[in-house]
């Protein structure tokens, strides 16, 4: 079960890496993109969600692999679980279903690492 867990960290954290990357460093290369894909039209909002994405990614790995408060990978997964909830919401507002099961199946995730992670 640990390795399983390992493996479901690593996936999630290189998914929230990417995607937060991408929403804070080539915002402007990709902005019609960006705006397109996250309904929203604040630069400011879209890079804080991008930051907050790649620090719960580096919450998902660091505090377990570091042995240093493991108990913020616990929250480092809640922090990105309400990050989907908002997620979540947002591609159901605009009828975007497949996006929303997708966002409901990284949720349950982590949920997963929240819950066994501690």
């Amino acid at each position: 079960m640990v390795i399983v867990l390992w493996i479901l960290q690593i996936l999630l954290a290189l998914l929230f890496l990417s995607s937060g990357y991408s929403k804070t460093f080539q915002y402007n290369k990709k902005e019609a993109e960006l705006k397109k894909m996250d309904h929203l039209e604040s630069k400011g909002l879209i890079m804080f969600i991008g930051t907050a994405e790649m620090l719960g990614a580096l919450g998902l790995i660091l505090p377990k692999a570091t042995s240093i408060l493991p108990v913020l990978t616990m929250w480092a997964a809640i922090g990105l679980m309400i990050i989907m909830l908002g997620a979540f919401f947002t591609h159901l507002k605009f009828k975007e279903y497949q996006n929303a099961t997708f966002v409901t199946v990284v949720f349950l995730l982590l949920l997963a690492i929240a819950v066994y992670a501690v």
